[in-house]
Formats: structure tokens, sequence, C-alpha cells
């Protein structure tokens, strides 16, 4: 076992240890604090790295690091780590993304007053994240999942003077507590009938053939096995962290936290967390008697029959990516349009797994993070440089104002909607797509995914069409403070936040050339294979279809988008959007996201609060009222049963003593052991008896 792999703690533990320590810091410390948090993630960059080189020296094989952690009976529980090219793939993008959002953040939150418990909760969400990839078991993996959750909970709250931010804190907090049920649920299962929580163990862990044969002939519910319901459930909990419908709710109200916090979220830690472990599973979710020995335990979909879970994980990514974009095309929140793109997106990671296999997914969860990671940090840069406003109405001309956010942003924006051979956003959708239309259960995943391309090119035009086109639409006075800095006007922010926008867009538009068809490279990496250049391949069987139909569709949105809202302009902020004014209902609509809250708010909350009150008086009045009943029965008792003893009892038996001590009382007068008494006694006694026999003989 080569030492990178045993010490591979370190790399979650960096990050967590310069949590720690900023949390003992004083307030004032910003410099420290930040210092620390950068300084920890860049050397869990460079472990990372040292990582991804291991892996590859390894060819592909599965090295991990297990230890006995504690004994309940007769059984002993383990946990470990595990170095494999999907974890080094992982390590990599979120300690180098990680980082660019660390320093960034130096800028963006320059001047607020909580400066280094931000950089603690930072640093602390990078930690946990990094965690969840490391681990070789599943227990310690939902634990490193749960502190996703908390420092969540603790950064989209982080502005929590705002009630926005504190309800979206809970609200996101909450909701995926609601997946994480079934999560749990379907650990307990995997370790009830694998009798193991640990991914790979020699052959005997429970993602490794001997568990699997055992899962699969375990009989579930209706009808299927038990390990198909044990990856359903798990995906419970990835639906949760990753957005999907109907658990989607939280995410968009998850932008109420800063522009850093977002970035992170929706590129390199919690959303991704999802999406990571439907790939960490995939032999669990591809597992039945038919593909059991396949390449379903390398990850590839190559050929392995579509399973139950499988395609539970299709359906849910396939509509998530259509019905966010097109809640998407109705926002005017610049980070919520970006928001709604990031389930959209996520949607077709889960689809790419699904029908492709954990590579093709990861494929477009890797490029996504870099391209995705630029979009809200490039909104972050915009916000801070409009003085805080959010409403993309309000803002235009940002072009000229703003020319490196504008060039990045534009990178990409590019990327996000997969402009044809170009950025890598193209190459990782296609991917998608492709695999898509050659799944064999249906064709309409892939008529989904292209739609939800064409509404992404659209709904991306539209927002460059608002943000930098035309002229600048900002009320007078309302660029004067926000959030950063003090300043007046619009203007380009400072070099520590636009660097990291710069280095994020190259990636934006190179990293995809790693996994073309023609150098398919990273999904060569992933399943553990070589990879080699055949620019042939790009004709491979309906590749090229593919990318002619997805370059039209592509093409087709951002043509539509720009004779709609570029060519014509946007005339004032208060003017109508275009699409709403023709169709101001379907319009509304999307702006309310078709009122999935409101929907929710009436049914599963109000249901939700119903039984709560209803419970509070079942509390209140039928068990507190049959506890006070039998409290005060008991106490009536008890007050029965001092009076019988106090007055009945103890007062007749101290009377009766007091009588007895009387009688002995004048006793004791009669017996003071005095003759003289005796005899004056006695002769009073006859001197009345001889009055008395006087008296009667008269």
């Amino acid at each position: 076992m080569s030492e990178i792999v045993r010490n591979l703690w370190l790399i979650p533990a960096l990050p967590m240890l310069a949590a720690g320590v900023c949390a003992l810091l004083k307030r004032g410390r910003r410099r420290l604090s930040a210092g620390l948090a950068i300084g920890a993630m860049a050397g869990a960059l460079g472990l990372s790295v040292a990582a991804l080189v291991e892996a590859m020296r390894a060819g592909g094989a599965a090295e991990t690091f297990n230890f006995v952690w504690l004994q309940f009976g007769t059984e002993w529980l383990k946990l470990g780590w595990v170095l494999n090219p999907l974890t080094a793939v992982m390590l990599v993008m979120v300690s180098f993304v990680g980082l660019l959002i660390f320093i960034y953040s130096v800028g963006y939150m320059e001047t607020d007053e909580n400066f280094g418990r931000f950089f603690c909760f930072l640093a602390l969400f990078a930690g946990a994240m990094l965690g969840v990839v490391i681990s070789n078991s599943l227990l310690l993996l939902f634990m490193c999942w749960e502190l996703v959750g908390l420092t969540s909970y603790l950064l989209i709250g982080f502005w929590f003077e705002k009630p926005s931010a504190a309800a979206a804190a809970k609200k996101a907090f909450i909701v995926t507590r609601i997946g994480d049920l079934g999560f749990f649920l379907g650990m307990m299962w995997l370790y009830a009938g694998s009798g193991t929580l640990l991914f790979y163990d020699h052959g005997a862990g429970c993602l490794e053939h001997t568990a699997l044969a055992r899962l699969v002939a375990q009989a579930g519910v209706l009808g299927l096995p038990a390990a198909g319901i044990i990856a359903i459930l798990i995906f419970c909990g990835a639906a949760g962290k990753s957005g999907q419908v109907p658990l989607h709710v939280w995410l968009p109200d998850a932008m109420e936290g800063p522009t850093p916090v977002s970035a992170l979220i929706h590129a390199a830690t919690m959303v991704a967390a999802g999406v990571f472990l439907m790939a960490r599973i995939y032999p669990l979710l591809a597992a039945s008697a038919a593909n059991l020995g396949s390449a379903a335990a390398l990850g590839s979909a190559a050929s392995v029959e579509p399973t139950p879970a499988l395609m539970v994980v299709t359906w849910v990514g396939a509509i998530t990516a259509v019905f966010a974009a097109v809640i998407a095309v109705g926002q005017y929140d610049i980070k919520r349009i970006l928001a709604y793109s990031t389930v959209s997106q996520l949607g077709y990671m889960m689809m790419g797994i699904g029908v492709g296999g954990a590579a093709v997914g990861m494929f477009h969860l890797i490029t996504h993070a870099f391209f995705k990671a630029l979009l809200f940090l490039g909104a972050g840069s915009v916000i801070h440089g409009c003085g805080g406003e959010q409403d993309i109405r309000k803002m235009g001309g940002l072009r000229k104002l703003m020319p490196v956010t504008f060039a990045a942003y534009t990178a990409g924006m590019l990327a996000l909607c997969g402009l044809p051979l170009v950025v890598s956003g193209f190459w990782s959708k296609d991917a998608i797509l492709h695999a898509a239309s050659e799944w064999s259960v249906s064709h309409v995943p892939f008529y989904l995914g292209t739609i939800g391309a064409l509404l992404t090119a659209f709904y991306m035009t539209r927002q460059m069409a608002y943000v930098f086109a035309g002229t600048l639409r900002l009320p007078e006075g309302e660029a004067q403070h926000g959030h950063g800095g003090h300043h007046a006007g619009v203007h380009e922010s400072p070099a520590v936040m636009t660097v990291p926008l710069v280095i994020l867009a190259v990636f934006a538009v190179g990293l995809g050339f790693i996994g073309t068809p023609a150098w398919p490279w990273f999904q060569s990496f992933l399943n553990g294979g070589q990879a080699s250049f055949e620019l042939k391949a790009l004709a491979g069987e309906g590749m090229l279809a593919v990318m002619a139909t997805s370059s039209v569709i592509v093409l087709a949105g951002l043509g539509l988008g720009w004779m709609i809202y570029g060519r014509r302009g946007i005339a004032s902020a208060e003017a109508p959007d275009a699409v709403g004014a023709k169709m101001p209902a379907v319009f509304a609509t999307l702006g309310a996201a078709f009122y999935v809250d409101a929907l929710y708010a009436a049914t599963v909350v109000r249901l939700n609060n119903f039984a709560a009150r209803m419970s509070a008086r079942l509390d209140r009045w039928v068990f507190g009222g049959a506890v006070r009943t039998v409290t005060g029965t008991v106490s009536g008792l008890a007050h029965l049963d001092r009076f019988t003893d106090e007055t009945l009892v103890n007062g007749g038996f101290d009377e009766g003593c007091e009588s007895v001590t009387l009688g002995g009382l004048i006793l004791s007068l009669l017996q003071g052991g005095r003759v003289q008494n005796y005899m004056r006694g006695i002769g009073t006694a006859l001197v009345v008896l001889a009055a008395l026999m006087m008296w009667g003989a008269r």
C-alpha cells in the first residue's frame, strides 16, 4: 500500500483542521482566517494531485485502507477510505474549484463583519465534501454527508438577520433530510443483507461480486430484488442533495446565501455529492442476475441490461432536466436563473448515469463544476459591481463596464449551452444524449434531453441580453453600496475576484477535450481502461447524427434568444419581458416555478402543520389528560391516606396515650411512698364511711 493511500485522510482533515482553528480565533483575525482556509485547500489540492498520479499508476484498481472502528456484540464495524479513478478525479475537482472560490471570497466578503466565521464554515464545508469522496464505507460517507448538510445550513443562512435567508437555510436542511431518511433506510437494509458497509474489502465489500450476488438473490418488495430496493432508497438521499424532482425546491432558495456559497454548493460540493453517490454505488444500481460479472462492476453501461433502479434514476433525471429548464425561462434573479440551470444539469447527470454509466454522468459533473462555478462567481462579480442588485431587468450594458467579467461569463455561458465542438459542455452533454439515443428502454429521455438543450441555450441568451447587452438600466443611486465594498457606480471587480474567473474560463472551454469520442481519456480512466486517439470515432455509430442534432438545437436556442431579446434590446427596467408580453399567464406560471412551493404549502406543509397541531392536542389533552387524571387520583389517595394515618390512627392512638398518662399521673399521687399520707387517707376514708353509715341509720 502506497503512502498516499495510507494518508488519504489528510485531504479532508486539512480544511477541517483549518475550520477548527478559525473557530477559535478572535473575530478580528480576518487575514489569518482567510490564509488558513486557503492554505488548507491548497494543501488538499497538492495531495489530491498526488492521489490522481497514484490512481493513474495503479491502472484503475481500487486501493483501500480499512480499520476497525467499534464492536457491538460479535460484530466488528469497519471504516476506511478508498483511492480509485472516481475518487481521484473528484478530489482534484473539489479541491481545485474550492480553492478558486476561497480566493474569490476574499474580495467578495471583504467588508463583511463576520469574515472569519464565513471562512470557518467554508473550510468545514469543503472538508466534509472531501470526506464524502474518499470514504470506503457507506457509514463514513453518511457521516460526512450529514456534515455537508449541516454546513450548507450554516452557509445558506449566513446572513441570518435576513428572514428570507433563515427560512431558506431551514428549508434546505429539512427537504434534504426527507431524502436522507430513504438513504438511512437503504443503508440499514444494505448492512442487514450484505453484512458490511465497506464498498471494497478484498472481495467481501458490498459493491463486490459476492455481496451483490447475495443481494440479487434476496427478495425485496413489489417483485424487485433487495439490491434494487436498496439502490432506490439510497437514490432518495441523492435526489434530495442533488435537487431532483420533487425534492428540488430547496435549491433555488439557497441563493439567499453569499454568492461564493452558491458557487460552492452548485458546482463542487453539495449537489455534486448526490451524483457522486450514484456513481459510487453504480454496481448496486446495475445489480441483476443478468449483469453480475459484466462491466457493471466497473461502472460502464456498455453491456449492462437496464434495471429498475437505473430506470428510476434515468426518468427522474430526464424529467428534472426539462422541468427546471422551463422554469429558468421565466426568472429575473440572475442567481435564480443559474440555480434552476443547476437543477436541470443535475438532471442530465442523473440521466447520464442511468443510460450511459458512471463515467458518462461524471464527465458532465466535472465539466459542469468548472463552468457553473464560473457562472456563479461571474454573477457575484456582476452583483458586486452593481451594488448588490440581482434583478437582471435593472442591469444592461455591463459588457463595456465589466469587460473581464463579461468575457469570462460568456465562456461559461457557451459551455453551459454546449457551443458545438468548442467548449467542454458540448462534449459532456453530447455523451449523455448519445447514450440516451441508444437506451434500449425508451427514446423519450433523449427527446427530453434535446428539449432541455434548446431551453438552456434560450434562457442563457436571454440572461446575457438582459445583463450585458444594451445600456445600463440601474436606477440612479442604487450602485453605491453593495456586498463587498463601498464604491461609486458600476465597475469591474478587483483582481482577487477576476483572476479565478479567467482560470475557470480556460477550463470551461478546454476541459471537454479529455473526453471526446476521438480521445475518451476520462471515460477510459474511470473504467480502468486505456484510451487511444482515433479521429474516426467521431463518425461512430449514431455519433454524427447526435452531434448534428445537438448542434442544430443549441444554435437554434441561441439564435431564438438573440432574436427575441438581443436584437430588439431591453427598453427599460419596467418594460415587460418579450415572451411574457405574448403569454402573460404562462410566463407568470414559470416565474412562480409552476407553483410547486405553493402546492407544497397547501398540501404537505398544511398537512404537516395539521398533524403537528393534532399531535399537540393529543399530547396535551389525551395523553396529558390521562397523566393528569392518574396524578390526581394518586394524589387524592395520598391525601386520604395521610388523613387516615394522621387524624384517625395517630389521633386515636394519641388520645389513648394521653388518657393512660393522666390515669398514671393520678395513681402516682396515691402511690407517693409516704406512710403519713396513707394514714391520712385511711383516716379520711373511715370518717367518710362513718358519716355515711350514720346518715343511713337515720
